[in-house]
């Protein structure tokens, strides 16, 4: 595997990642989005990220950015990865 796919295959990893984490994002607006299938699939494969910013408290007005604020540096964390991979592969 050379170079070129890794950067492809873990950038794709990401952003369906962060569509994920956007779907268990938009299941809490729903009542028992949760209880089926999917969202306890979702919730299984979420929750421990999030997990790690939920003690920076990052709940305003009675509105959560913990997601949001995971995406981001889910997304800044794969930029700064791409760029170490690209300089020092």
């Amino acid at each position: 595997m050379n170079l070129a796919s890794l950067i492809y295959y873990l950038l794709r990893g990401i952003e369906t990642y962060s569509v994920l984490l956007g779907l268990y994002a938009l299941l809490s607006w729903f009542p028992g989005g949760y209880d089926n299938i999917f969202g306890q699939f979702l919730a299984r494969i979420c929750e421990p990220y999030l997990r790690l910013f939920d003690r920076f408290n990052l709940n305003f007005g009675g509105i959560g950015f913990t997601i949001i604020v995971a995406i981001f540096v889910l997304n800044l964390a794969s930029r700064l990865l791409v760029r170490f991979l690209v300089v020092f592969l």
